[in-house]
């Protein structure tokens, strides 16, 4: 008999790989759908229109919806990873972030508690709820969050993960994981905004890029590794919380500087602060800074040791740093080509 799967934030990145691995795995797979007025299935278009998944509507913020979305899928493995995921919008929406990030997972942890006491849940936490706490982090590292992001983050992992494991023996369980990044990323987020972006600016269609902090440290991985790890410890006998990292930290100048490099830009810094510019070899400016895109309070460097994930779950990234970027490069100069061709 199949395995049923819930996911909730299918249609977003990790929700997308996450669907592709439990199809493969035989799964049968329930997404749940937020209504909205765009078109939200692009990333599982195929897998919707092979009638490989199947979609519910539903809502973190309303309880009866979670309760009926559960009561259809009668999952055995639920995957929460619904959130508002965008760390500078929670300092602008801190109500909206709390209540999806924090109310939104005890609604549907006490859903699933009510439809099925034995289910097993996947909770999607964040290396954000470290904050300022210095790297490495790793599992018995103090969360130390500078958002609110990472606030509701770390109160949903306390209150429902943490909690709700030790007092009703819930199977949940948090998986820590650090910036992971693929061609399915929103092109808000500064990963994608910069392949997206120089792709653009090859292409002739877009001047200049702007950014903010260049010297903030992230440990960035690729999506689809990390869902792997997400199935993994569902799998496990006993629930425990994992950080999901690669190990290696780079700068937001480094991650500008390789993508600069494989897409053929070379790039020579010039100024300090707010003033400095990135200037290919003509001399046009390739980067500006540009303030508005400073967060009110920084998270300077993440650093993940996902030692626990590799012993215990046998869990390692496959693809490498500069593997990641020529894959988000490739994709988006393919997009910005097809786009440029229905120009003329």
């Amino acid at each position: 008999m199949k395995k049923r799967a819930l996911i909730t934030g299918i249609t977003g990145q990790d929700g997308s790989y996450l669907a592709d691995f439990l199809v493969a795995k035989g799964y049968e797979v329930f997404g749940m759908l937020r209504r909205t007025s765009t078109d939200p299935l692009m990333r599982i278009v195929n897998l919707y229109e092979e009638r490989k998944i199947t979609l519910l509507s539903g809502n973190m913020r309303d309880a009866c919806a979670l309760e009926r979305v559960i009561a259809e899928a009668k999952p055995d493995e639920i995957y929460n990873l619904a959130a508002q995921s965008d760390v500078g919008i929670s300092f602008l929406c801190p109500e909206e972030t709390f209540e999806i990030n924090y109310y939104g997972v005890g609604r549907l942890v006490n859903a699933a508690m009510k439809e099925n006491p034995s289910v097993r849940i996947y909770q999607a936490s964040t290396s954000e709820m470290f904050g300022k706490t210095k790297p490495p982090q790793s599992e018995s590292s103090p969360f130390h969050p500078v958002s609110p992001y990472g606030e509701a983050k770390q109160k949903a992992h306390d209150d429902y993960v943490v909690g709700y494991r030790n007092r009703h023996h819930l199977f949940i369980c948090s998986g820590i994981l650090f910036n992971h990044e693929s061609p399915r990323r929103g092109k808000h987020f500064v990963t994608r905004k910069i392949t997206h972006s120089l792709a653009k600016i090859e292409a002739g269609l877009q001047e200049t890029l702007l950014l903010g902090n260049l010297e903030a440290k992230r440990d960035w991985g690729f999506a689809q590794d990390y869902v792997e790890a997400m199935w993994l410890m569902l799998q496990k006998d006993q629930p425990e919380d994992f950080v999901i990292a690669t190990g290696e930290s780079r700068t937001v100048r480094e991650f500008f500087e390789t993508a600069a490099r494989l897409i053929g830009f070379k790039i020579r810094f010039e100024g300090k602060g707010q003033d400095e510019v990135a200037k290919d070899e003509k001399g046009k400016i390739i980067l500006k800074i540009d303030p508005k895109y400073y967060r009110k309070a920084e998270v300077d460097s993440l650093l993940g040791d996902a030692s626990k994930a590799y012993k215990e779950l046998g869990w390692k990234p496959k693809t490498s740093f500069e593997e990641l970027v020529r894959i988000m490069l490739e994709h988006d100069r393919d997009e910005v080509r097809a786009m440029a061709a229905k120009k003329r």
